[in-house]
């Protein structure tokens, strides 16, 4: 007598979630390395843009220096002058 057996079709994994978690993982890691190098490249510009401005009362030139510097020579005649204020 012939054997009535249903022969077992081996079916892939569903890989859905693993995908999706995934993908999820890739965006994150891109959303924090965008906000760590915006902050970093914004505090290196905000840093280098803000400067004071001088005026040598000597040879009339005006310059301007890192921020927080309240005396600064003159690049071109070496006069000690302090920051204008407005």
């Amino acid at each position: 007598m012939p054997s009535c057996e249903i022969p077992v079709v081996a079916t892939p994994p569903d890989l859905t979630l693993d995908v999706v978690l995934y993908g999820l993982l890739v965006l994150g890691l891109f959303g924090f390395l965008w906000l760590y190098y915006d902050r970093r490249d914004r505090a290196l510009y905000d840093a280098e843009r803000r400067k004071i401005t001088f005026h040598c009362i000597r040879c009339d030139h005006l310059y301007t220096e890192k921020a927080g510097t309240e005396i600064a020579p003159c690049p071109k005649c070496s006069h000690p002058n302090t920051r204008l204020k407005f």
